[in-house]
């Protein structure tokens, strides 16, 4: 009963919040759970990843039960990308440990990390929707969900991601997933989502695990979080048809870019070549983001040959569905 605390129902609200989010989109929880737990200020770094790895191990594993009944994932890639994974996964927190002199600097070296790895998701994002329009501009639409397997690079994919989750929690649904739609750009949506979720569950549990052993486990931060995230995430997924994601994972891309400036600047690391970054750049930094980011998007879209603004909309390439027509040599929308 001492947990029930304002801090308690502050932690269950972040993780019911976040679990929408994730349940919405489908985008990682690391992401966004760590950075609101980190300003919520329920505890040290190490302390927080630990939490909210073990949470993701929990409320994540269902969702991998439900991909691989539906027969969605992909295990052939899903077995490569863990080999590379769970190693990594399990050193990346002994690693940091090893060239960190104490709990301090460990606390600042991972909030660093965790800056640069929001920073990271957040480009990634932008990237899958350059990467889906060159594909809708191809026309190549077949779709290979039995690919031949390229083993070292999935290898590195793995480790890369297990590393990155190891240390920061963040990683596990972006960069993975980036990778593997470069990879294997023939993977249909449904098989690229089962693939990296049924990979990530033995990937966050390995991080949980390796974090637990190395810091312990925090109940009360933890209780309040499952509580929160579990239904949130059950939410979110009913309420996924009803919802333009796309300006939700805009808004999602914004929210990454200002919480990796601004643990960036917690840390002591300065942005932009300036001794102290004030509240007011952060805050312009994400107008920034939301005024300059659709004008970059008009220019590569006017690269592939189309205006800048219309269709494909992003809500369009975002649509595994979505087929542009064709006339002629000519792909136009809506024939």
């Amino acid at each position: 009963m001492d947990w029930i605390t304002a801090t308690f129902f502050s932690i269950l609200a972040a993780g019911f919040l976040v679990g929408i989010v994730v349940g919405l989109t489908g985008m990682g929880g690391g992401a966004l759970m760590t950075p609101a737990l980190l300003f919520l200020g329920v505890g040290s770094p190490a302390v927080v990843v630990t939490a909210d790895l073990t949470a993701a191990a929990i409320y994540k594993t269902g969702g991998a039960i439900v991909h691989k009944r539906e027969g969605s994932p992909n295990m052939q890639l899903a077995k490569w990308l863990m080999i590379g994974s769970i190693p990594m996964a399990l050193l990346g927190p002994h690693l940091v440990s090893w060239f960190t002199d104490d709990i301090d600097e460990l606390n600042h070296v991972l909030i660093i990390c965790i800056g640069f790895a929001l920073l990271l998701a957040a480009a990634t994002y932008a990237l899958r929707l350059y990467v889906n329009l060159l594909r809708v501009r191809s026309g190549r639409h077949a779709t290979d969900d039995n690919p031949a397997v390229r083993v070292v690079p999935t290898l590195l994919v793995g480790m890369l991601g297990g590393l990155l989750v190891g240390v920061t929690s963040v990683g596990s649904g972006s960069v993975i997933m980036i990778a593997l739609l470069m990879l294997y750009p023939g993977l249909s949506a449904v098989k690229l989502v089962g693939t990296d979720l049924v990979q990530a569950v033995p990937l966050v549990l390995a991080a949980a695990i390796s974090n637990i052993a190395l810091h312990g486990i925090d109940w009360g931060i933890l209780t309040p979080l499952v509580i929160g995230s579990v239904p949130g995430t059950i939410l979110g997924s009913l309420l996924a048809p009803r919802v333009p994601q796309s300006f939700i994972r805009r808004g999602i891309v914004v929210v990454l870019t200002m919480s990796g400036v601004a643990l960036l600047d917690k840390s002591g690391w300065a942005p932009l070549g300036v001794d102290e970054t004030h509240p007011m750049l952060i805050a312009g930094i994400g107008l920034a983001v939301l005024v300059v980011l659709p004008i970059v998007w008009g220019f590569l879209r006017k690269q592939q040959g189309l205006p800048m603004f219309g269709s494909p909309t992003i809500a369009q390439l975002e649509d595994p569905a979505y087929r542009p027509g064709v006339v002629g040599m000519k792909k136009v929308d809506g024939a």
